[in-house]
């Protein structure tokens, strides 16, 4: 059978979000007594009966892993989703018409790119208290920028339409306009903004957890996994750091491959080829 591009990107794409689902669903239901510490299973290398090895407490490293990416695909999911909407609610309201508030957006966006990113991170998460709040709520507000300057520009390229301008004379309120003109056309970018942000963002809580100001010790994080190994390294565990390492490098890398086929997906001059 023949497929189009289109088909197959969406084949491409349902077998990204099965794969990214199992790695979710397998963290969830691991209980806490797969990664209880078992001194006599000590820093054991990869085999059958544990393909990632164990660390120095006995604790299956596969087992903490699966937790760990479960928990950084929660906070990627939330923060994003979050980010996102400040991302729509911004960029339509810069693009409103309102001189003022387009200025002070676009100043508001450029206080934000200006400060570097994992300070900016740090700070936001040492003044919400760290844990997890903290690394939401950082990175929720400092992912926003640049989906923002793309829905605004979008809008405003949209608002100097002629229906626009029909509707306008017809007596539709701005209001109405924007619920039902603008917002539909803004549904792909906000989507694709809304995937393409889970990379950075579980980047972000990973090497914020990594360097201290993120989740804490007890939970069985990527970052605290990666920050854990590292006195561990030069007494050659490699596995400790690798295997960890490569699984949020595989996940970062398909929720970039997800929303990159969206994006082709959504593209109406992709549909025949």
């Amino acid at each position: 059978m023949n497929l189009n591009r289109r088909t197959k990107m969406i084949v491409f794409v349902g077998v990204i979000f099965a794969v990214l689902a199992a790695v979710y669903l397998a963290g969830l239901f691991i209980s806490d007594d797969f990664i209880a510490a078992d001194f006599s299973q000590k820093g054991l290398k990869p085999s059958w009966e544990h393909p990632f090895g164990t660390d120095m407490l006995g604790r299956d490293m596969l087992a903490r892993t699966m937790k760990g990416l479960s928990v950084s695909i929660i906070v990627g999911t939330v923060a994003s989703t979050v980010s996102a909407v400040i991302a729509l609610i911004v960029g339509v309201a810069a693009a409103s018409g309102v001189s003022w508030l387009d200025h002070f957006v676009n100043w508001m966006i450029d206080l934000v790119m200006g400060i570097p990113h994992t300070v900016l991170l740090i700070l936001i998460s040492f003044a919400c208290g760290k844990g997890l709040k903290g690394v939401l709520i950082g990175v929720a507000i400092t992912h926003w920028t640049g989906l923002a300057r793309i829905i605004r520009s979008e809008v405003l390229q949209i608002r100097s339409q002629q229906y626009i301008e029909v509707s306008r004379k017809l007596g539709h309120s701005s209001r109405w306009i924007t619920v039902h003109h603008i917002l539909p056309h803004m549904v792909p970018q906000f989507l694709i903004g809304l995937i393409l942000m889970f990379p950075h963002a579980i980047m972000h809580e990973s090497s914020l957890t990594f360097l201290g100001f993120g989740l804490p010790p007890e939970q069985p994080a990527i970052g605290i996994i990666l920050s854990e190994s590292m006195q561990y390294l030069s007494a050659g565990m490699w596995w400790l750091a690798f295997f960890p390492g490569l699984m949020l490098v595989i996940i970062v890398l398909l929720f970039d491959r997800l929303g990159e086929n969206l994006k082709k997906i959504m593209d109406p001059y992709s549909a025949h080829e």
